[in-house]
């Protein structure tokens, strides 16, 4: 059967890999030429600050380590540096490609800018970084799921074991000779940007070993999870965040796992499920899911959110969360539900800050998951938390860090404290502070706030916005 194009495009955006990439294998089934082409998209990156983005040295490692691979085959990565609604069109017509094939993404920037694409050319956009798009998992009566237990039940059924999570195989020998192609990859210098350091490798092999690594550490997720300071998560979320590994590799790795990954696969339904909610909520991305609390009014301080960004709260879990996100760009999924559960209920502030502050410095920064995960702490969102069930910072702390491993690590002014000092050291004697090196109101703050006080304030104001009594206390 002969292939429908002579010539065609590959346009990686979510997808920075050769394995399993949907896109890359139905543009090399259809077409006899194949391109792979990546935009450095100037409407993105006009809109980060200070030239200095931890995600855009992720994104050039992994681009590094494709177009090598790509030049073993004797093709190349073809790089652009400009707006991808006028780029993609033009290098189309340059080469004479009849389609351009990608992967569907389902921000509504990305749905804007690929309409735009196909007002101009041939798209063609394939579901690649979900397992099941909006729309796929659906209620009895047809209308999208609003909860997540039973969509997560949909979904399960619905899935074909071998055939959903299948991997998609590409025809290389269909890519396009390196010689004739243009567009090499720019240094982050030349675009503008700075190299950061990272706390993982980037690139799809560093994805694969992370995989293989977890896979190990799979039987003990489920009872380990919770405790930021072991080793038990899979580090995944930025590799699936910019497609250096596929959803399908990782929904293949826990189901063969058995009864000992279905937890994992429980936390993989929920990316499912909050793109769901996105694709069929989109005002979501401006407001609460809930419309009862549209119009509630945070009282919470600029300055208080500042010594949360700062993670200079005074309480020591929060603290030292906030300064391990803040040096890494990453933070443990326990620790995100506390510091947000912090923010939205002991400081009363709007969740819509802490979104922005986690999207502005999140290395997996996932639009869906992120809005999501915050609008469930702040219990305005989606199958929320129930506003009256407010994370205690201290317990959270003596429950999950029980030896406070990780609060020693990133907040070293307390880790000459003993025992159950180091969750709480504001009810120490003076002596005891002094010894271990603590000075409170100096080399640590004393609490912000009061946990108690803020807890009451916090479920008054929601139940009454969830009462429809205004805006709240």
């Amino acid at each position: 059967m002969s292939k429908r194009f002579a010539r065609a495009l590959c346009w990686i955006r979510r997808d920075l890999r050769l394995t399993d990439n949907a896109a890359l294998a139905l543009a090399t089934s259809e077409a006899d030429q194949v391109a792979v082409v990546f935009v450095f998209d100037t409407v993105i990156l006009g809109a980060l600050e200070d030239g200095d983005d931890r995600r855009l040295t992720f994104i050039h490692r992994s681009l590094r380590e494709l177009d090598e691979k790509l030049r073993e085959r004797g093709s190349k990565l073809v790089v652009l540096h400009g707006d991808p609604i006028e780029e993609i069109p033009k290098l189309a017509c340059r080469l004479d490609a009849e389609a351009v094939y990608a992967g569907r993404d389902y921000d509504p920037y990305a749905v804007y800018r690929d309409d735009a694409v196909k007002g101009q050319c041939r798209l063609v956009t394939i579901k690649d970084i979900v397992i099941f798009e909006g729309g796929e998992i659906l209620g009895q009566l047809e209308t999208p799921y609003r909860t997540y237990t039973p969509y997560a039940r949909a979904w399960r059924n619905r899935l074909r074991i071998g055939k959903d999570d299948a991997e998609h195989g590409s025809d290389l020998a269909a890519l396009w000779p390196g010689e004739n192609l243009e567009g090499e990859l720019p240094s982050l210098a030349e675009l503008g940007f700075a190299e950061s350091d990272l706390w993982l490798d980037a690139g799809e092999e560093a994805a694969r070993k992370r995989l293989a690594q977890f896979s190990k550490r799979i039987p003990r997720y489920a009872t380990e999870r919770d405790f930021p300071s072991h080793e038990a998560t899979s580090w995944l979320s930025v590799h699936l965040r910019f497609g250096t590994i596929g959803i399908r590799a990782c929904i293949r790795e826990a189901l063969a796992h058995g009864e000992d990954g279905d937890k994992w696969l429980s936390e993989l339904i929920w990316r499912d499920f909050y793109q769901d909610i996105l694709a069929n909520h989109p005002h979501v991305v401006q407001e609460p899911f809930q419309a009862q609390y549209k119009s509630l009014d945070y009282p919470g301080s600029e300055d208080e959110l500042q010594r949360w960004c700062e993670g200079k709260t005074g309480f020591p879990l929060v603290d030292a969360a906030m300064r391990c996100f803040n040096a890494t760009g990453w933070m443990h999924n326990r620790l995100r539900m506390l510091v947000a559960s912090f923010l939205t209920k002991d400081l009363l502030v709007d969740y819509r800050k802490g979104e922005a502050y986690f999207a502005r410095h999140l290395l997996d920064f996932e639009l869906a998951s992120n809005n999501g995960g915050w609008q469930w702490a702040a219990s305005v969102g989606c199958d929320a938390q129930p506003y009256f069930r407010i994370f205690n910072p201290v317990l959270q702390s003596r429950k999950f860090d029980p030896k406070g491993d990780f609060i020693r690590r990133w907040l070293p002014e307390l880790a000459d404290l003993k025992g159950d000092a180091i969750h709480w050291p504001h009810e120490e004697s003076e002596f005891d502070l002094l010894a271990a090196g603590v000075d409170l109101g100096r080399t640590y703050p004393r609490p912000i706030v009061d946990h108690a006080t803020q807890r009451d304030l916090a479920i008054k104001l929601l139940e009454s916005a969830a009462k429809g009594r205004g805006k709240g206390v």
